[in-house]
């Protein structure tokens, strides 16, 4: 048996609170300890409060948070981290002007992703992820959701599903992506690829998946091509995730409410019709402040509307190589409180427990209370709205799963 206790916490961030997403008011109620501290038992959360109340014996292995700031850690529910190369080209080339359509119609995008991607071994893949792993960890993440989509044949999608499963030491929550896009031989043939995606992909990847997820855009696959899909999916007992309405209003937020979609991620297209639509159906939207950023568009999702319209929103990174090439959760809480009006303290907890509630894991992880898994990051600031303020730097000092030491800054200087 194993005792872990933490203590000389400014701020220990519990997120405590109902067992349900948090929505309006309820997303700026992190319920903070001031010199909080945790006793945690064979790696779940015994005990949290006060630093007088928590009692520790001489068989407790103490943990001095020197002062900083300790709340559990970043649930990313919307990431791609598995792929070859990268795009550094194609960012060179939209900051000199060139528009997505240009770039596409030059070989680049998703499709340049693809080529590399199914060129490259199960191994080499595997030693990229943990690469891109060790970064959510510098960042204070412990659990991502992650998607395949860069293989689009039935071979490489179960080379990525595969490599997804032996991501350590983050907790990872497995979704297939097969109808990412339409690849380069299927150019003009539509139809032939989606019944690839629905009656060989899915069959073999639904057994390595949580989750099946389309991105869901008339120039890509339109509402009719992402029901079916979607629909084979659920059939085979997956839940539903969704790109929806990021490039134009194309009906993505209303099908996933038809469908009872566990989430509609991006939706900087979605009008109130759509918000309200979400609402109704209790669909989750993820929202990717770093996708708009690195695109160079001002068109970030109606956020407040949402929180108005009591949805349970969730941030994430949407880590890619092509148009939101970064884990850090802290750089987004900076974006979304900087330009969708988010408040630090709602971004946290749309990043944490909402985003775990998102991935079916609102029981396990996402918030600081006994029973919970001890999943938190000790971060190098005396208050939890320094992490949207400092924007751009890593302030996690030491990350835990499970209630295990798996990143240390001071050690990897």
């Amino acid at each position: 048996m194993s005792v872990l206790g933490i203590l000389n916490c400014s701020e220990l961030v519990t997120l405590a609170g109902p067992a349900r997403p948090r929505v309006g008011a309820e997303l700026r109620e992190l319920q903070v300890i001031p010199d909080g501290a945790m006793l945690i038992r064979d790696g779940r959360v015994e005990r949290v409060g006060p630093r007088r109340e928590i009692e520790m014996d001489a068989a407790t292995q103490v943990i001095d948070a020197g002062g900083r700031v300790v709340m559990p850690g970043f649930v990313d529910a919307h990431t791609h981290p598995v792929f070859a190369g990268n795009r550094a080209d194609e960012f060179e080339k939209r900051a000199e002007g060139a528009s997505d359509p240009e770039i596409a119609a030059a070989g680049g995008g998703i499709r340049s992703t693809v080529r590399r991607t199914r060129a490259a071994s199960e191994a080499e893949l595997l030693a990229a992820a943990s690469r891109h792993a060790d970064w959510f960890l510098r960042n204070g993440t412990t659990t991502i959701e992650a998607k395949s989509g860069y293989g689009l044949s039935v071979s490489d999608e179960l080379k990525l599903l595969r490599v997804i499963a032996k991501i350590r030491p983050l907790r990872v929550v497995p979704t297939f992506l097969g109808a990412h896009e339409v690849p380069a031989e299927y150019h003009g043939r539509r139809e032939e690829y989606l019944k690839l995606v629905i009656e060989e992909m899915l069959p073999r990847a639904a057994p390595l998946s949580k989750f099946c997820d389309v991105f869901c855009e008339p120039r890509v696959f339109p509402v009719d091509d992402a029901r079916r899909v979607l629909e084979a999916a659920k059939r085979r007992g997956l839940g539903l995730r969704m790109h929806a309405d990021q490039l134009e209003n194309g009906g993505g937020a209303r099908l996933a409410a038809e469908l009872g979609a566990a989430t509609a991620d991006h939706l900087e297209h979605t009008d109130a019709p759509g918000i309200a639509a979400l609402h109704d159906a209790h669909v989750q939207p993820v929202l990717l402040p770093g996708a708009v950023y690195a695109l160079g568009s001002r068109n970030y999702p109606a956020a407040r509307a949402m929180i108005a319209a009591g949805l349970a929103i969730v941030l994430a990174t949407d880590f890619n190589p092509g148009t939101s090439p970064t884990p850090s959760m802290p750089m987004i809480l900076s974006i979304a409180a900087t330009q969708m009006k988010i408040a630090p303290a709602e971004g946290i907890s749309a990043s944490t427990i909402n985003a775990a509630f998102s991935l079916g894991l609102g029981a396990e992880v996402g918030s600081l209370e006994p029973g919970k898994r001890a999943d938190f990051a000790i971060h190098d600031c005396g208050d939890h709205r320094e992490l949207a303020y400092f924007f751009g730097m890593e302030t996690a000092q030491e990350v835990y799963i499970d209630g295990r030491l798996v990143y240390s800054k001071q050690h990897a200087a």
